[in-house]
């Protein structure tokens, strides 16, 4: 099937393809306000504050005013900053989300050409990574500066496959950059590195700093900046001992804890949709594919369930060395017989296809049986939609704004945004009666009083009322 395909122009339509696509689709979503404060809100608030003199400012959910480095290391935002000032708008972060996804096709094609010797055994792996459900769901899943890491650690490989250290430590100071954990898969590159090259001391360098970067980050930087002078998503591991020294104590103490953490039935389920697309291929590069454990075990020991689900970024930092190890395996399982790697590409082509059709968030699947649906409707500009972005314009880009989630994402781009029901200083609010956010969860019962509190409330005006949607403004 490949034989009769020109590789590199494939290339260079497939790319530019994904990230048209999916850039469009992303800004799709947010017209239809599938998008909220949480989250792309708030990278958009760190983002419009850094281009306004005030590097990465952001309100907290109590209505403070903090570096957004106090919730997630992820300075990387303040790069946005210069683009912000041409294009000062939230479809800014999705568009280059979907450009940057997509150029970490390139790395892959460039490692399958070198390793397995062929162009169009190369696209296949490369085509095979674009259509990969998980990584689909992750460009789509708002904006987060994590999902950079996919593209940015894959050209982190690539460079460092190629013992270019001088590149390979650009991406890998971008990649972790997007969050506070990704040092432990660049720490876990420096350990392949040292480990298939015998370069100990390149490779412990990248290994210690990527450790130092993220034990900096998570001891140091989040809680000098937090509100709450630590990180609020250590919750998330309570059960298992709350943090890095307390997952160890367990661990020696309780084993069985950690073992009844690690093999619930949704973690089985999340790796099996992360490693079908490439039928396991990865598993035949082990080293490679062991780089990527800190991040599964930070998915897997956690107790909130988004994180071991692939319709979410959780699985930004595993992604590279899913489609990295399945390059490497490939080229191991077919030890230069051509035939034999341009079978497994077409196959992984084919494979990808049928996981995108059965688990991807793609429209165009949704006309046929037995298609993923959850992303069913979710491109649709409907008529509550427009009335949500009217009533979003009303209220002045200086003002200080009181609104639940589903308003958030349109409203974050000023110095305050609260989320209701918090007033404190609002001088607007603006909520979507049919989308009861009431703080950072659903909760229609306490979102129907707060409103109802605010209706009889003499200090606040009603402005704009269509749909459900609601704008009050204060006297």
């Amino acid at each position: 099937m490949l034989r009769r395909l020109r590789p590199q122009p494939l290339l260079s339509l497939a790319v530019s393809a994904f990230a048209l696509g999916f850039g469009a689709l992303s800004m799709l979503r947010h017209a239809s306000f599938e998008t909220g404060r949480f989250d792309l809100g708030n990278m958009a608030q760190a983002v419009w504050s850094t281009s306004h003199g005030r590097p990465l400012e952001a309100t907290s959910l109590g209505g403070e005013q903090f570096v957004r480095l106090g919730a997630h290391f992820d300075p990387i935002l303040a790069l946005f900053a210069p683009l912000w000032w041409l294009w000062p708008s939230p479809n800014l972060l999705l568009a280059v989300q979907a450009a940057a996804t997509a150029l970490g096709a390139l790395p892959v094609f460039w490692l399958a050409r070198k390793h397995l010797g062929s162009e169009r055994v190369a696209l296949g792996l490369a085509l095979a990574y674009l259509l990969s459900p998980a990584l689909h769901w992750q460009t789509l899943s708002e904006f987060h500066p994590v999902a950079l890491a996919t593209p940015f650690l894959l050209f982190a490989i690539w460079y460092l496959d190629e013992q270019r250290m001088v590149p390979f430590l650009v991406f890998a100071l971008l990649a972790v950059a997007t969050k506070e954990h990704v040092g432990l898969a660049v720490a876990g590159l420096g350990a392949w590195y040292a480990l298939s090259r015998r370069q100990w001391r390149a490779g412990a360098l990248a290994a210690a700093g990527g450790v130092a970067v993220s034990a900096l980050a998570l001891g140091l930087v989040i809680p000098h900046f937090s509100p709450e002078g630590a990180s609020s998503f250590y919750g998330r591991y309570a059960h298992v001992g709350g943090s890095a020294g307390g997952v160890a104590r367990t661990l020696l103490e309780e084993p069985a804890t950690v073992a009844r953490a690690l093999t619930e039935q949704r973690d089985a389920a999340f790796l099996l949709q992360l490693l079908l697309p490439v039928l396991g291929a990865c598993l035949a590069a082990p080293l490679l594919l062991a780089a990527a454990l800190p991040e599964l075990l930070l998915n897997l020991l956690s107790a909130t369930r988004t994180q071991t689900s692939i319709h979410f970024h959780y699985s930004a930092a595993t992604l590279p060395f899913v489609y990295a190890g399945a390059v490497l395996g490939v080229a191991r399982l077919a030890r230069g017989r051509p035939r034999v790697a341009e079978r497994a590409a077409g196959a992984l082509v084919a494979v990808s296809l049928a996981a995108g059709y059965a688990l991807g968030p793609l429209p165009v699947w949704a006309a046929f049986p037995g298609a993923e649906r959850l992303a069913t409707g979710t491109f649709d500009v409907s008529a509550h939609d427009r009335a949500a972005l009217r009533a979003t314009e009303l209220v002045p880009d200086s003002a200080v704004v009181s609104t639940s989630n589903s308003l958030g994402g349109h409203l974050s781009e000023r110095r305050r945004i609260l989320s209701f029901p918090y007033l404190h200083d609002a001088e607007w609010v603006a909520v979507d009666e049919t989308e009861p956010g009431y703080s950072d969860r659903i909760a229609p019962l306490p979102h129907a009083a707060a409103i109802a509190r605010l209706r009889r409330d003499d200090a606040w005006r009603l402005v704009f009322s269509e749909d459900g949607v609601l704008v009050f403004r204060r006297r």
